[in-house]
Parts: structure tokens; C-alpha cells; sequence
């Protein structure tokens, strides 16, 4: 994982998913802001969005956003993507207008 925290530099985006768990972030997505932290990299204005599924209460892909524009000052291109347990037809179109709207973001840059 480390040498992957570190190649996080070199590209123009980072997307992030993370259902929710106990009104948090899964331990994974921890570790990896931590390990970029504590590495060093730089992600600044570098473009961050976050999406994922929750049973309950959804926080996760707000605080990994938060994370990545108050912590690593990404450009954050979106409002995170929250969809309950799997997504249905509109749950589907929502995640596609979503990597559109990232995809078009990138690709001007």
C-alpha cells in the first residue's frame, strides 16, 4: 500500500468509495489518508470526489470528501454520491452522471 499512497502524486484525480460503517469511514479508507499523510503526498488542487452505499445513516463519503479538501486542499468536483444499499435504475443513472460529470472535469485540465 505504501508504494500506491505514494504514486497517488502523479495522477490528476483521486475518487474515493466507502460504504458507511458505524457512521464512519471503513478502516481501509483511514489508513489511506493516514499513509498519504504521514508520507507526505501532495494532493493539492489536485481533483477529489467521494461516492458510496449505507444501510442507515450515509456519513462516510461526506467525511472522505472532507477529508480530502480540508486535510490534502483538493479541488472537490462534486457533492459525494450517497446511494442506499445497491443501487436500482435511478441509483445506476445517478452513478454514471457522476463519473460523467468527473470524467469531463478531468479531461479539461
Amino acid at each position: 500500500m505504501a508504494r500506491a499512497v505514494a504514486e497517488l502524486a502523479n495522477y490528476d484525480a483521486m475518487v474515493v468509495g466507502t460504504p458507511t460503517y458505524h457512521h464512519d469511514t471503513v478502516l481501509g479508507m483511514k489508513d489511506l489518508f493516514e499513509n498519504a499523510a504521514v508520507k507526505g503526498v501532495n494532493l493539492k488542487g489536485k481533483i477529489g470526489a467521494a461516492f458510496g452505499s449505507y444501510g442507515w445513516s450515509g456519513e462516510a463519503p461526506r467525511i472522505a470528501a472532507k477529508i480530502m479538501k480540508e486535510n490534502f486542499e483538493m479541488e472537490i468536483a462534486a457533492s459525494p454520491l450517497l446511494i442506499e444499499y445497491t443501487p436500482d435504475s435511478k441509483g445506476l443513472e445517478r452513478c454514471k452522471d457522476f463519473g460523467r460529470k468527473l470524467a469531463e472535469l478531468v479531461a479539461r485540465q
